[in-house]
């Protein structure tokens, strides 16, 4: 049984004639009559009994009628849903990001973005840069947050959008003689114990390469897939945790200054890429716009630790930090 025929049937039995049903299906009568019949030969069942000139439904004709409107009220429901895909403001969103990701930028962007769609479902999964990739290779996600250096796009596959740059950051606790400038080189960490990401994540292939440049054979006394391990290890004076500047450390007393190669600031584009093989729908391509306005507003989340003054008596505060002892000090 198609729709078509599935619609005749209920017209002609909710009006009881070929002739009224005819008129409002805008078919013939022949015609008409001649779906019935068919329709009854296919079945191998007769679906009304001719009573004077109005058509009964048969008893196998009643059982039937229910699964009719049920296939009709799915197709209507189908048809209802396509129109809304093609709006392009509803539908299922696939992404994934780095953990500092998600925890620093998407926490409160998904809020911005809800309010503009709010017909869209926003699934995220977590990764680091092949993971990521190779999601996007599956095609189990839409968009893809990664360094654009981490992992090699094919241009011919692949598209992005860059998000601004993240830069490299090296935090430790306040006591740790990195001198009183907010940023180090590379080549002087060589002293001190190194807390790392985990080779997987892309930041820590760009921190590689710029050790590599600047000649450093690292003392890596940690490494770890969860960037707050490495903070909380710092915090507590066991080494110089490097970290990227969108992952947000004002919970920890430490000593944040910037990394430095030749005087220049190490950083790395930060990018959001996408299937070009797999058209994507307009919510998804407003989410990339969306949130590369969003991170012009908000980065870096972190920055290097401002210079300490006289009265600090040699130690480096974050200022959200001064600023809550002050304010302790002020109600005591």
């Amino acid at each position: 049984m198609n729709l078509r025929q599935a619609l005749t049937f209920l017209t002609v039995a909710e009006l009881g004639t070929v002739s009224k049903a005819a008129l409002r299906l805008r078919v013939a009568q022949p015609a008409l009559s001649r779906q019935i019949i068919g329709l009854e030969q296919e079945l191998g069942l007769r679906l009304f009994d001719r009573v004077g000139r109005r058509l009964l439904l048969t008893g196998e004709g009643e059982q039937l009628i229910a699964g009719c409107r049920l296939l009709l009220n799915s197709a209507s429901s189908l048809k209802e849903q396509a129109q809304l895909l093609r709006q392009g403001d509803t539908g299922v969103l696939k992404i994934a990001g780095s953990p500092q990701h998600i925890e620093s930028v998407l926490s409160q962007f998904l809020h911005r973005y809800a309010k503009r769609y709010p017909r869209v479902e926003v699934r995220i999964r977590e990764g680091t840069g092949n993971e990521i990739l190779t999601m996007l290779e599956r095609g189990e996600i839409h968009l893809g947050q990664n360094l654009l250096h981490a992992v090699k796009l094919s241009e011919q596959h692949y598209g992005s959008l860059p998000l601004g740059s993240v830069e490299l950051l090296a935090a430790c606790h306040p006591s740790m003689p990195l001198g009183p400038q907010t940023t180090i080189e590379v080549a002087d960490l060589g002293e001190f114990p190194l807390l790392l990401m985990d080779s997987g994540f892309g930041f820590r292939r760009a921190f590689d390469a710029a050790a590599r440049m600047a000649g450093l054979k690292p003392a890596i006394a940690f490494e770890s897939r969860n960037p707050h391990s490495l903070l909380a290890l710092a915090e507590a004076g066991h080494g110089i945790a490097i970290v990227p500047s969108q992952l947000q450390c004002q919970r920890y007393e430490l000593r944040i200054v910037g990394l430095t190669h030749r005087r220049r600031v190490l950083q790395e584009p930060l990018t959001i890429s996408w299937d070009k093989r797999r058209p994507l729908p307009r919510f998804a391509t407003d989410y990339c716009a969306m949130l590369a306005e969003h991170m012009r507003e908000t980065f870096p989340i972190t920055r290097p630790t401002e210079p300490a003054s006289a009265n600090t008596k040699g130690k480096h505060r974050l200022p959200a930090q001064r600023a809550a002892r002050k304010t302790r000090r002020l109600r005591d």
